[in-house]
């Protein structure tokens, strides 16, 4: 009579049904993607969300992750994220900094240090990262990196994110960028434009 393989003898299968890590880490797709939403659940399962976030290939399965993380919003989910802000991937990119914008309270403290990143793609993905940040604390950030940019691209990023959310205090610096980038039109015309939405009517100025 010729032995029949029962599921529980299966590679994955029982295991993966029954511990979670294994089902994350070595699971089918699905099994993949429901222990990620399942762990999600608890604050302490955020380290294992981050071990399988730099292992996992599966788009819909790294979408889980990356939502489970944001859900957790913990000092440690946001630093499983940060990282994947240099992948050379754009799926993955995309996918940390919207699960960032998802947790902004949790990403608030790594701002300045995004902002002051050698990398200059880095610094214009925090730069978007401000648009969920109190006004005051937002323009105050974009104020201090217009002061000191050397990347075009950079500064128009802050510019367009102050156009959203800036305050008028924000006005002197972003004179002093439209100087240090004379030849550049299109940032003298955008930051032209902010300043105009920035400051007070002349006549409540002068009130």
């Amino acid at each position: 009579m010729p032995l029949v393989r029962s599921n529980s003898d299966k590679p994955g299968v029982d295991r993966a049904a029954g511990d979670p890590r294994a089902a994350l880490l070595s699971g089918s797709p699905e099994q993949r993607w429901t222990a990620a939403r399942r762990i999600a659940e608890t604050q302490a399962g955020a380290p294992l969300l981050a071990e399988a976030l730099g292992l996992e290939k599966d788009a819909r399965v790294r979408e889980a992750i990356f939502t489970g993380l944001a859900s957790i919003a913990t000092r440690e989910s946001a630093l499983a994220i940060l990282p994947h802000l240099r992948s050379d991937d754009a799926n993955l990119r995309t996918g940390a900094l919207d699960a960032l914008r998802m947790m902004p309270d949790a990403a608030r403290p790594h701002l300045k240090g995004l902002l002051g990143d050698s990398d200059a793609d880095v610094r214009l993905l925090a730069c978007d990262l401000l648009r969920d940040q109190p006004a005051a604390d937002a323009t105050e950030m974009l104020i201090a990196l217009l002061e000191t940019e050397s990347e075009p691209n950079v500064c128009a990023a802050a510019v367009d994110v102050l156009a959203e959310v800036g305050e008028a205090s924000a006005v002197p610096a972003l004179l002093h960028c439209a100087d240090r980038f004379p030849s550049d039109p299109f940032l003298s015309f955008a930051i032209k434009q902010v300043i105009e939405r920035l400051r007070p009517p002349a006549s409540l100025a002068r009130g």
